[in-house]
Order: structure tokens, then sequence, then C-alpha cells
């Protein structure tokens, strides 16, 4: 497994455990796993391709899919 895959794993754990914590803590530590993640998904998909890369786009959006909604209805101009 290769270093990119592996800051994606760690990643990933970061933001299961960010989830347990208490919900003051979420939104804050949201903004911060994205500042984060996105350096981290261009760099596996360079490393691997834009195939792999739109893998650990989709898990990361799984993740943090409230932040993508509210992203979202921003853009249509409901928010």
């Amino acid at each position: 497994m290769t270093a990119s895959l592996i800051s994606a794993c760690c990643w990933a754990l970061a933001a299961s455990l960010i989830a347990l914590a208490p919900a003051r803590i979420h939104w804050p530590a949201a903004y911060g796993l994205v500042v984060v993640g996105v350096p981290v998904l261009g760099w596996v998909t360079y490393d691997h391709g834009p195939w792999v890369g739109l893998v650990v786009m989709i898990a990361g959006m799984s993740v943090l899919r409230w932040p993508v909604i509210y992203l979202i209805r921003r853009l249509r101009g409901k928010g």
C-alpha cells in the first residue's frame, strides 16, 4: 500500500473518531477534515489515477455528507 492510500485511510479513521465526539466538535472538525482531505485526495489521484481518486472522493463525501448537502443547497440558492 502506498503512502497516499495510507494517509487516506488515516484520514478516514480520524473522521470516524471525530464522528464519535460531541456534536459541538463536529462542524469545526468537518472544516478541518475538508482542508486536510483535499490535498490527500489530490495525492491519491496523482499516484493511482482518476478512478481510484473517484472512489476515495466518494468515500470522503459519504463521511462528510452534511457539508456536501449544505454546499449543494447553497449553490442552488436554497441555503
